[in-house]
Parts: C-alpha cells; structure tokens; sequence
C-alpha cells in the first residue's frame, strides 16, 4: 500500500513504498497519486532494452513525461534525464530504453 500523508491539503507518497504494477518484461510501474477526476502520477521504471509492447495511444487527456535517470526513446527520438515531454490527447508512441531508465509520468485528465 503507498504511504500517504496528508498536511491540510498536501498529499504525498514515497516510490520506495508504492505498489508496483508490472506491465511489460523489465517494465514496471508505481502509483504515486490518484486524483477524484481520474487524473493521476507514477514512477516508471524500464530496465535496459525494454520496450513496450504495441503502441501506447494517450486517451482520455495528455501524458506529461519527465525523464528521472537515463535514457527514454518514443520510438523515434531518445530523451536523456532532465528532458520533459508533453504528449497531446490523441498522440502515441512507442516507449522503450536501451539503457533503461526511470520515468515521471502525470495523466492530468486520467
């Protein structure tokens, strides 16, 4: 179960402790946050030349990307650490990292 405090109205949660979901080979997820409206943050994690399997189509909103450590390819372009990423509703690509890495994802509209 993800560690959550709350101060007023700050919620927060450490990786270390949030459940992790595997969705691929070498491809992992850990949810941070889940909001009301479906809106929600994750931690990805992708060890070195995993990919995902088909294409990830971003529906019902955008996914917004901050590269953690490491190296993220869409499939088209890598992305070092430090690199953001705004993928509008309708886009898709196809994740992948040769050298692995980890992944700061937000789902604003789920």
């Amino acid at each position: 179960m993800t560690t959550e405090q709350s101060i007023s109205a700050y919620v927060w949660s450490s990786v270390e402790d949030a459940p992790v979901t595997d969705l691929f080979p070498g491809i992992r997820a850990r949810m941070l946050w889940q909001g009301d409206n479906g809106a929600k943050a994750c931690v990805l994690e992708m060890d070195p030349g995993a990919h995902w399997q088909g294409i990830d189509v971003h529906e019902p909103g955008p996914e917004e990307v901050y590269v953690v450590s490491g190296v993220f390819n869409d499939g088209e372009r890598d992305y070092p650490a430090g690199s953001f990423i705004h993928a509008p509703a309708g886009s898709s690509h196809v994740p992948q990292s040769a050298t692995g890495c980890t992944l700061f994802l937000f789902y604003p509209e789920g």
